[in-house]
């Protein structure tokens, strides 16, 4: 990890939220809010946690620091390493490379100016390739921050991110207008369509 902080503790407004969280699981297993905390501390952090909040959310949750390290080094949501205000994240599993996120790797390299792995001089954008993002069925699938930006094309992936660099927020899920997981044709059951019971 780069560009540690010299340390960390949990402020007041840190410790009510992480005990929200731990609230929701069972008493005495305070550990299963392991991903959670981080995900709270990265976001306090600016994008990523540090050894040093690694080191913290384990003694918060009375874990030794190697449990809380695996987790932080297995979820590619948490970043062990600065990134832009914006993370664009690619998946390039079997389903998406089947549907083309090549040229979605090509869109967002030429757009944000940027390869796979780097983030902007100016700090604004890191591009990362992950394992499969969870939305197969609208495959190609980008995570920017939090959302998702499906059945992308070439053409759809640029305008995304022109419209990102922008300042504005395109509205997230099927760039196709497709609902929720549906054909891309259209819904074919439950449907007057489809006949009734």
């Amino acid at each position: 990890m780069s560009k540690e902080r010299a340390s960390f503790e949990f402020t007041q407004a840190l410790r009510t939220e992480a005990d929200k969280i731990i609230a929701k699981y069972p008493k005495g297993r305070q550990m299963s809010a392991v991903l959670p905390v981080l995900d709270l501390v990265q976001r306090h952090n600016g994008g990523w946690v540090t050894t040093e909040m690694v080191s913290a959310v384990a003694e918060y949750l009375d874990m030794a620091p190697i449990r809380v390290y695996e987790v932080a080094t297995f979820y590619t949501m948490i970043n062990l390493e600065p990134v832009g205000e914006t993370l664009v994240e690619v998946c390039t599993t079997t389903p998406c490379w089947l549907r083309g996120c090549d040229e979605i790797v090509q869109a967002c390299e030429e757009t944000l100016g940027i390869g796979l792995g780097e983030t902007g001089a100016d700090g604004k954008f890191t591009l990362r390739e992950v394992e499969c993002l969870g939305a197969c069925v609208n495959a190609p699938v980008v995570r920017i921050n939090d959302d998702y930006y499906e059945d992308l094309d070439l053409h759809r992936t640029r305008a995304v991110l022109e419209l990102i660099s922008r300042g504005a927020i395109p509205p997230p899920g099927s760039q196709t207008g497709r609902k929720t997981s549906a054909p891309a044709s259209g819904p074919t059951t439950l449907s007057a369509r489809a006949g009734s019971f």
